[in-house]
């Protein structure tokens, strides 16, 4: 049986610890990686499509990041009890046209017992932004622990 730590109920540092671990796996851009903290047969509401299945998670990120080029997210924890964890995003991203954009978002999360997220509702807004307005340049990949989080860059 697969075992995804930290497991439910969660505390106030078990669910900022979950908070960077989604942060830290979406940022690789690795939807096989991404999809491993799913359970099989989770369900997804994503903007204004569904997704049920780890199957159909992996698909949903390859169109993704096909689209959302040199993409850098943030995740900051919002609220938790027991198994839930509320989050707010931001992320940066261009498209293939080169134009910039900062999409904000909540998530909720409902997780199982062995800490595998097996609903997600997720709520995104795009924003069109320039280059020089851009606040998210580290290199592709985690986010360095000395970046300052949502709310030190004012989001």
């Amino acid at each position: 049986m697969e075992i995804r730590p930290p497991l439910p109920p969660f505390t106030r540092e078990s669910a900022i610890e979950k908070t960077r671990l989604a942060e830290d796996a979406w940022n690789s851009r690795d939807p096989l990686r991404v999809s491993q903290v799913y359970t099989p047969d989770t369900r997804w509401r994503n903007r204004n499509e569904t997704v049920i299945g780890r199957d159909r998670v992996v698909g949903f990120l390859q169109r993704k990041w096909a689209r959302e080029l040199e993409y850098r997210l943030i995740k900051e924890l919002w609220a938790f009890e027991g198994n839930r964890i509320a989050v707010r995003f931001a992320y940066e991203w261009h498209d293939d046209s080169g134009t910039w954009y900062r999409s904000y978002g909540n998530e909720n999360w409902e997780f199982n017992e062995q800490g595998l997220m097996a609903r997600r509702f997720a709520c995104i807004n795009d924003q069109p932004i320039t280059e020089s307005e851009r606040r998210f340049f580290w290199p592709l990949g985690r986010r360095p622990d000395d970046h300052p989080g949502l709310s030190e860059c004012g989001f």
